[in-house]
């Protein structure tokens, strides 16, 4: 084992792969860390404050993105939504995102 330093993103990287092994071994560029970062830290930027207020990203397992709703009516609207959700997470995180799967909150 190395001693030298290692950039932060090779670290978080490695750090992914370790969480989710089978998914490195299946899809070894389906998920970095800079894309999980991107669709959790900069969420509100991607789908906007008004979606943002309403939908919680919970999980990125891949191209799968599962969402959590406030309101029913919210899982009605992000079906409309979601090839736009899609391609804004494409453009502002870097994530290739093929499946969306919404949970209502329970309350």
């Amino acid at each position: 084992m190395s001693r030298d330093p290692v950039p932060i993103g090779e670290s978080l990287d490695s750090v992914v792969r370790s969480l989710h092994p089978e998914a490195s071994l299946a899809q070894p560029s389906s998920q970095s860390a800079a894309q999980m970062g991107g669709v959790f830290g900069r969420w509100s930027e991607a789908v906007g404050d008004a979606v943002a207020e309403h939908v919680t990203p919970i999980k990125l397992d891949g191209t799968k993105l599962v969402v959590e709703v406030d309101d029913p009516a919210w899982a009605t609207q992000l079906r409309f939504l979601e090839t736009t959700l899609k391609q804004r997470l494409l453009d502002v995180a870097g994530a290739v995102i093929e499946t969306v799967e919404v949970r209502v909150k329970r309350r």
